[in-house]
């Protein structure tokens, strides 16, 4: 449980940054707003289980790096959206709507698929969602806790964000296994992260 015992030290949910391809940080201004001082605010961070590092900075922020940032999918909230006044039409990577829409279709059929294949549901291993793209993905769904509690979210482009980087995940980083062969416990964590990304995109399950 990380990231909720993170917002629950800090007093506020912290801000992922970077591309999270060789490390998932978080970033918090909580030192600042609280008035504590920020090598204190880092000490106790340090003992949230699952922060491999923590430091505050001289611009008065805190730094935290987590071991697994596949952890998050076990606290993932989804929020309830209004799907935003897409077209339906043309059906091409250049409209949003189809874009977030085929998204949580392609994130429907992997799950689809791993029933038909066998790849089990349980023993959902998080480290193994190691991959830039599965990272990529992860890094934007980290956004949700901030988003959830903003004046100005931006659902609209988060989603389109999200998409894309499921786009990529689902075509570089199969979630189901590839001809005869067996399923394996990357598959059951990646169908994990494909049933989070549906969860939260729009649209229906086939296209």
């Amino acid at each position: 449980m990380t990231v909720r015992r993170l917002a629950e030290v800090l007093g506020e949910a912290p801000v992922p940054e970077g591309s999270w391809e060789r490390e998932a940080v978080y970033v918090s201004a909580a030192a600042l707003r609280r008035g504590v001082p920020p090598e204190e605010l880092a000490a106790r961070v340090r003992e949230v289980p699952g922060v491999s590092r923590a430091e505050a900075l001289p611009s008065g922020f805190v730094r935290v790096v987590v071991a697994v940032p596949g952890a998050l999918l076990d606290e993932l909230e989804p929020p309830v959206l209004a799907e935003p006044e897409w077209p339906d039409f043309p059906r091409t990577w250049e409209n949003p709507g189809f874009v977030v829409r085929y998204g949580h279709a392609r994130a429907a059929a992997v799950r689809r698929w791993a029933r038909e294949l066998g790849v089990p549901e349980s023993g959902f291993r998080p480290e193994l969602l190691s991959s830039p793209y599965d990272r990529a993905v992860l890094r934007v769904l980290a956004e949700l806790p901030g988003r959830a509690v903003s004046r100005d979210p931006g659902w609209a482009n988060w989603l389109v964000r999200l998409a894309t980087a499921y786009h990529d995940a689902h075509e570089r980083a199969p979630a189901v296994p590839m001809g005869d062969a067996e399923p394996e416990p990357v598959h059951t964590a990646r169908v994990r992260l494909a049933a989070a990304v549906e969860s939260v995109l729009i649209g229906p399950d086939r296209i």
